[in-house]
């Protein structure tokens, strides 16, 4: 059998091996054709049960595991992802309608995030402390147990690992919940990689399913913590269904991320990192550039070659061509991003280029002329649209971009990047890029949002990914009983 054969999980969930689930079935659907290319298993609440029991009982055995062999089983997961990038690209593009050039980036940050993971095995994990007594006094980070995972269909593999493999390295157990749209690519294509590479059965369960099976995750007691990515909405209630079982919530949830685009910029430049900001997988990504703030003096011109851009971009089936963007997920999320463009014209936007779909392939789309209260500028589009508004001073650049609940990603374009510093101090953002565009990820960087845009950096690195996934405990050691006035 060839790696990843489908004859081993068609029809199947991941949880302590390869498993049929209390929910019977779901057809894997190809959003390019709308044709069935496979089936997994969907969990019900009693496997989530199930898999907990099994998760704690794994656990305690994997948190006495040597670092040397849990780093090791980590860098065969990193190798065997890069051995077998075809497949997982292959999935991307068929599953989540991923471009190759973005599938193949996706990939890569996955392996990434696995030989992360082996090094932060590791790494120090604790702080010696001073004492005002004669003692040795000092803070370590311990696992919390079993952590849950709920991640999103846009980046599947990308968003599932980055919380997957820090949560294991930091000797947890990990149940993950992936988006049902992306179940093999968000799920499953993991698990048999953690299997391959030697990690012990029961630490690690795939149970793809609805909300119910979120909430029965969140409803277990031996799950001590949530590790969600998704939409603000939804992070409201996986926040809320959290603190009422006392257990910590990481959201990293939407953005409408602004793009600054000073005067003193190269155009050619800016307008590239414009478009791949705004157009990358289909605009289907939390870090998409959402709001183009550009300076009165080039914004006609911006406009122009933007719009260019946008009308020469193919669209088409990544499985089949080479066409850069794919379908949008589902027609649910082609008929927003298109009530969204619609609603934008009708309030007095020009429609310079898209618009336009065929099937779920939504055409790269420029809102020019936009106003803070058009719904394309104000709300999260999560499609290939740019809505874009002049300004005439910093000071205006700095209101329009403050001018949002939502502080994940910030981009600003100048030849002047002390300039573009100075501006960034004053617009709350969780990430900054000065002169690149908004999308960005790499797992030894902290990653997360401010205000709607979730609770702050909970991945990428040792000392968030320790912070997100472990406990702190105090220790202190003396030689003799310390004598008491009692």
């Amino acid at each position: 059998m060839t790696f990843f054969d489908s004859a081993q999980w068609d029809g199947q969930m991941y949880s302590g091996g390869w498993v049929r689930g209390g929910g019977g079935t779901q057809d894997v659907v190809e959003p390019a054709t709308g044709n069935a290319i496979g089936s997994f298993g969907v969990a019900s609440a009693d496997d989530v049960a199930k898999a907990a029991e099994q998760a704690a009982a794994a656990q305690l055995a994997w948190q006495a595991t040597s670092f040397e062999d849990k780093a090791a089983i980590f860098r065969r997961a990193g190798a065997l992802i890069e051995e077998h990038t075809g497949v997982a690209v292959d999935w991307l593009a068929r599953e989540a309608g991923s471009g190759q050039g973005k599938a193949g980036f996706e990939a890569h940050l996955v392996a990434t995030e696995f030989y992360s993971a082996a090094a932060m095995v590791e790494a120090p994990y604790g702080q010696l402390l001073r004492s005002g007594k004669p003692r040795l006094s000092f803070a370590r980070r311990l696992p919390a147990g079993t952590v849950g995972v709920i991640s999103p269909f846009n980046f599947p593999q990308i968003l599932s690992s980055r919380s997957v493999a820090p949560a294991l390295a930091a000797g947890n157990a990990v149940i993950l919940k992936p988006d049902p749209r992306t179940a093999v690519s968000g799920g499953l294509f993991l698990a048999a990689v953690l299997e391959e590479a030697g990690l012990p059965q029961g630490l690690f369960h795939v149970l793809p399913g609805g909300a119910d099976v979120g909430e029965a995750l969140i409803e277990q007691p031996s799950v001590r913590i949530i590790s969600f990515t998704g939409s603000t909405g939804a992070g409201r209630a996986v926040g809320e269904a959290a603190a009422r079982h006392l257990k910590r919530a990481h959201l990293e949830l939407g953005g409408n991320n602004a793009l600054i685009v000073l005067d003193d910029v190269d155009l050619d430049a800016a307008v590239s990192a414009g478009a791949w900001g705004s157009f990358l997988h289909q605009g289907q990504i939390c870090m998409t550039t959402g709001r183009h703030i550009v300076h009165e003096s080039i914004y006609p011109e911006y406009v122009e070659r933007l719009a260019a851009k946008a009308q020469n971009l193919p669209v088409g089936n990544p499985a089949t061509g080479d066409a850069p963007l794919g379908p949008v997920i589902n027609a649910s999320q082609r008929d927003k991003i298109h009530s969204l463009v619609t609603g934008s014209v009708d309030a007095g936007a020009r429609l310079a280029a898209g618009g336009t779909y065929e099937d779920l392939f939504y055409r790269p789309t420029v809102l020019a002329d936009s106003a803070l209260d058009h719904p394309g500028f104000a709300e999260e589009i999560f499609g290939p649209v740019a809505p874009v508004i002049k300004f005439g001073s910093v000071e205006e650049a700095i209101s329009i971009a403050t001018a949002s609940d939502y502080g994940l990603s910030l981009g600003i374009l100048t030849k002047d990047a002390m300039k573009g510093l100075s501006v960034a101090d004053r617009v709350p953002s969780g990430i900054v890029h000065i002169n690149d565009q908004t999308v960005d990820d790499e797992s030894v960087a902290p990653f997360g949002g401010v205000g709607f845009s979730g609770t702050g950096a909970r991945f990428g690195g040792t000392e968030a990914n320790l912070e997100a996934f472990t406990e702190t405990q105090w220790v202190t050691m003396q030689g003799d009983i310390a004598r008491y006035p009692f």
